[in-house]
């Protein structure tokens, strides 16, 4: 493994109904591998609860989120973290104007599919128009919608 520095403001944009997750960077060494992401999220409707095949941490640094994991809603505080576990129903809404969030997540998979996500989904329609572009993002990657 090599280091990595990465300046404030870059990293690799993948703007989603979420938010914008901000690729910070992928780690491999010999005790597994994690991403790091940015995550810049606008107040507005919470997207889908979905269940990823990773494990993800959010650490909320600026503003307040409502995370709901496995149907139990948490209020997050600036310097409060959940933990959601791979195969968990899980999502988040932003209270009020905006959040900035910091989100680990296990192996390498989440990238892939925030690109593949941002590539795919129209941001400029209404959650509905989308479902079927959701659905093939999805299933490409073992993410699945709560529920359907």
């Amino acid at each position: 493994m090599s280091t990595v520095h990465v300046r404030p403001g870059e990293g690799r944009h993948h703007r989603m109904i979420d938010g914008d997750h901000i690729a910070k960077a992928t780690v491999h060494d010999a005790g597994g591998t994690f991403e790091v992401f940015e995550v810049v999220a606008p107040a507005g409707p919470m997207a889908p609860p979905h269940i990823s095949p990773w494990a993800g941490v959010l650490f909320l640094l600026e503003g307040r989120i409502t995370a709901v994991v496995d149907g139990t809603s948490y209020d997050v505080e600036p310097g409060g973290l959940v933990v959601v576990p791979a195969g968990t129903p899980a999502t988040f809404g932003v209270v009020g104007g905006s959040a900035r969030l910091l989100v680990i997540t296990s192996g390498d998979g989440a990238g892939r599919f925030f690109a593949d996500f941002a590539g795919t989904v129209a941001l400029d329609r209404p959650i509905e128009e989308s479902m079927t572009a959701i659905r093939s993002v999805t299933s490409r990657h073992g993410v699945a919608l709560a529920g359907g």
